[in-house]
């Protein structure tokens, strides 16, 4: 596949995306609601949060492999 249309394909995907996340709080169907945007912000949260931790974690292990030299 050329390029730039892969590209262009993304870009067209991401901003699809971003505009259902933000236009669907409102969005309802048999009082059922399909807010996508506060799903997205919780995956986001959670895993903003195991990134940190693991890091964390990868500073203690480098830590205590140079305690042992």
């Amino acid at each position: 596949m050329n390029k730039w249309i892969e590209l262009l394909f993304g870009l067209i995907l991401l901003n699809g995306a971003i505009l259902v996340a933000w236009y669907s709080e409102n969005w309802a169907l048999f009082e059922h609601s399909f807010n996508f945007l506060t799903p997205a912000w919780i995956v986001f949260k959670g895993g903003l949060f195991w990134f940190v931790v693991m890091i964390g974690l990868l500073f203690i292990m480098l830590g205590i492999s140079d305690l042992k030299d």
